[in-house]
């Protein structure tokens, strides 16, 4: 299951931890169920594909079922030909917040005039993402724009609208 909360934002935040830096490209054979494929490359480090599937979520857009499992080169590079438009383009940079969160900050083709900006963190229950607070955390302004659940503000969703 996966549990998060996501918000638009602008630029890499400061003054925090950060942890990883991850290139990555991805791609949709299908926005409703998701079905993706992802490269990430961490900075320093493996390079991971994967496939992944996603169930639909919930009211507030918190939680939904997720699978992940990691892909042959070859199995990607035909999935990748079976998708045939170009994957999109970002840098992941995961940051250490207090109290063990991680921020995950992403930019989303840059240097295209779709690029923009967005976080997400993941939690470990329901309960606990609609109880976490960003002003506690010194986050606020950074984290002013929440839009978990809001239509229209999925990957996927930005998938349709740039790759059709």
């Amino acid at each position: 299951m996966e549990i998060e909360r996501k918000w638009m934002v602008k630029g890499w935040p400061e003054g925090l931890q950060l942890e990883k830096i991850y290139q990555m490209d991805q791609g949709y054979i299908s926005v409703r169920p998701t079905v993706r494929i992802r490269r990430e490359a961490l900075e320093g480090g493996r390079t991971a594909l994967v496939l992944c599937f996603k169930g639909a979520a919930g009211a507030d857009g918190l939680a939904r079922k997720e699978i992940e499992t990691e892909i042959s080169e070859e199995l990607f590079a035909q999935l990748e030909d079976l998708i045939g438009k170009p994957l999109i383009r970002k840098e992941r940079r995961t940051y250490l917040l207090p109290g063990g969160y991680h921020l995950e900050v992403n930019s989303v083709d840059e240097g295209l005039p779709t690029a923009f900006w967005y976080a997400e963190i993941e939690y470990e229950t329901e309960k606990e993402a609609r109880d976490w607070k960003a002003e506690e955390y010194g986050m606020g302004a950074y984290l002013s724009e929440e839009c978990t659940g809001k239509p229209g503000s999925s990957m996927g969703e930005y998938w349709v609208q740039t790759r059709g």
